[in-house]
């Protein structure tokens, strides 16, 4: 009997050793699953920050891209502008002599008048193509950043600081003044 009772217990003992294996290994797996989680949790994270940090990326490029582009058009299309600047500077003065050799004929009938005057409204029409305007100064209240005043002079019935006669036309291409009005200013 004694020798039952320790099979009894040895058998014991070796089932719970081997329950005991067991449960250690439950446990290990158990381990190794949630170390596997959290790895697996980790590169997710990692992967997920590291495709976040490209797209910010991308986007920041894309968005310089379009400011390269808007402002290469913007120059460009300043430069077109501004290009023929030198060559409208030297037609101002041959619409002057247009207008004075205009203003000084006596016969507005005559084949030579007329044919100065087209050729006046000719140039005004390709000029304006590109972008000339003539400055509007008589009348207008006086800007230093459109007119060059020459003379002053108290007019009654004319409010101070006005333009009251204009002396030279001022012409300007796009927002840029290239010649300014000279003119004379009530006080």
């Amino acid at each position: 009997m004694e020798e039952n009772k320790k099979t009894n217990e040895e058998i014991k003992e070796t089932a719970a050793s081997s329950e005991c294996e067991e449960t250690k290994e439950t446990v290990s797996e158990e381990k190794d699953d949630n170390v596997t989680d959290i790895n697996e949790k980790l590169e997710e994270k990692k992967l997920k920050d590291e495709i976040d940090s490209l797209n910010d990326k991308y986007q920041r490029l894309q968005a310089e891209y379009a400011n390269y582009r808007r402002r290469t058009n913007e120059e460009k299309e300043t430069i077109g502008l501004f290009a023929n600047e030198k060559i409208i500077t030297e037609l101002i003065p041959v619409i002057d002599s247009m207008e004075r050799a205009m203003e000084s004929s006596q016969d507005k009938e005559d084949q030579m008048y007329k044919g100065i005057e087209l050729v006046h409204k000719q140039l005004l029409d390709t000029l304006s193509k590109f972008g000339v305007e003539e400055i509007e100064a008589e009348g207008c209240d006086f800007d230093p950043n459109f007119h060059l005043a020459v003379m002053q002079e108290a007019v009654e019935g004319v409010e101070a600081n006005k333009v009251v006669m204009v002396l030279q036309k001022g012409y300007k291409l796009g927002n840029k003044v290239v010649r300014a009005s000279m003119v004379k200013v009530s006080c």
